[in-house]
């Protein structure tokens, strides 16, 4: 026989036993609740409130963020690299534009003058190099000249260079192609109007076998398979010419050209001042350079390497293409220009960025060369001065051979002028110490 537990109702029996709590124990549950909700509440508010006030009074000694942001994007814009950027980032921006004014105010202005321009100390220290009274003695002497020896030289294979009955040496630029004499040529009167000093004088002659300045080489003008009645452009034969190089600041991991760099390159302590104002000097010349070349388009200078430095990355090892050094001084010499104006612009397509990309980086230029930029600009004449020079230092005979400038060339130089000048306004809006330069 099984016992049989008996069935307890245990609800019946608390019940009985203990009473009914419930109304009690439902008042502490909501009064738990709440206060937890009120305690998370005001630990919500308050530690946030905490955290920002001690956040803000310990940046209280940085600068501003946007003048932070503004040093930031100068560099950004200025090709600087990621490991540039943070080593920038690694110490206060005020502190670095501090220390740059400091030596600023110590050097007086010599190295940089208000931000954007090379200072008296550079500009005093600049080779004369060539300039209108040289250029007019040149093509006064040619004028009258006799060639009495003609020889291979001078670049490319129908160059020649010659030697005059005194012995002084001409370099004599023949091409079938008559936009490279115009190229050439307008070239040289455009760096004329800019006070470039950096191109050797240059006349234009004819090729007459009649003349006294080519009635003895009839021989040598035969073997060079030159024809008669061709323009040439004759220029003053430089010796003791040697290499030059580009620029560290100029290369594909810098670029750029600014008050800044010239700071960092004061800091190197082992360089003496006589080498630190000889680098200067350079790279003034440059600045000229850069704007030359990007007002003409040159093609066979700078934008050949950069072009080129997609397939051969030590090409921007080699000396510059087309640019000299004089030996016994510091003046830099621009050669063959003869793609400028003319050819280069028809190629501007395939190569305006090679172009832009030094302009657009470049933040430091002599005052004098900005000055004419703004005149050209403001005035819009720069034509009617390039046809100016060519009528008036160029024979009939010549004229009737060889073409003024055509006017859609000199819309695009005045495109390019406008460029130029929003460059240098640009860079005054950025480094310019008063903000206005």
């Amino acid at each position: 026989m099984v016992s049989m537990t008996p069935y307890v109702n245990f609800s019946s029996a608390s019940s009985k036993n203990i009473g009914n709590p419930r109304p009690i124990y439902k008042n502490l549950c909501f009064v738990s609740v709440l206060f937890a909700f009120v305690v998370g509440l005001l630990l919500g508010i308050f530690l946030p409130l905490v955290y920002f006030r001690s956040s803000s009074n310990s940046t209280s000694l940085l600068p501003p963020i946007n003048e932070t942001s503004e040093i930031r994007s100068v560099f950004m814009s200025n090709s600087f690299s990621a490991k540039n950027l943070s080593e920038i980032n690694s110490y206060p921006t005020v502190s670095f534009v501090e220390n740059f004014k400091a030596v600023e105010e110590e050097k007086d202005g010599k190295l940089i003058r208000n931000g954007i321009y090379w200072g008296d100390l550079v500009e005093k220290s600049l080779p004369e190099g060539y300039k209108e009274k040289k250029h007019a003695l040149w093509r006064n002497y040619v004028d009258k000249a006799v060639a009495v020896k003609m020889e291979t030289g001078c670049g490319r294979m129908q160059n020649r260079l010659v030697v005059f009955q005194d012995g002084l040496k001409g370099c004599v630029r023949y091409r079938q192609n008559t936009d490279q004499i115009q190229g050439e040529l307008f070239s040289f009167y455009l760096a004329q109007i800019l006070k470039l000093p950096n191109l050797a004088p240059s006349t234009v002659s004819i090729v007459d076998l009649k003349s006294p300045l080519w009635s003895n080489v009839r021989n040598e003008i035969a073997s060079a398979q030159w024809n008669s009645n061709r323009a040439i452009v004759l220029t003053q034969f430089i010796s003791d010419l040697g290499t030059a190089n580009i620029p560290d600041v100029f290369r594909p991991t810098e670029r750029h050209l600014n008050k800044f760099d010239v700071l960092n390159m004061t800091k190197n302590e082992v360089r003496e001042a006589v080498d630190l104002t000889r680098t200067l000097v350079e790279l003034a010349q440059w600045s000229d350079l850069i704007i030359f070349d990007y007002l003409t388009a040159n093609l066979d200078r700078i934008v050949n390497n950069l072009y080129n430095y997609q397939w051969n990355a030590n090409i921007m090892d080699a000396p510059a293409h087309n640019l000299a050094k004089k030996s016994d001084g510091d003046l830099l010499v621009f050669l063959d220009n003869e793609s400028g104006l003319l050819h280069g612009y028809r190629l501007l397509k395939k190569y305006e960025v090679y172009h832009s990309v030094l302009l657009e980086n470049l933040c430091v230029f002599r005052k004098q060369t900005a000055d004419v930029i703004r005149e050209l600009r403001t005035r819009g004449d720069v034509g009617r001065l390039l046809r100016e020079r060519f009528e008036t230092q160029n024979s009939a005979a010549i004229k009737d051979i060889l073409p003024s400038l055509p006017e859609k060339s000199v819309k695009v130089l005045n495109e390019r002028i406008e460029k130029v000048y929003a460059q240098i306004s640009k860079c005054e809006s950025i480094y310019s110490d008063d903000g206005n330069a």
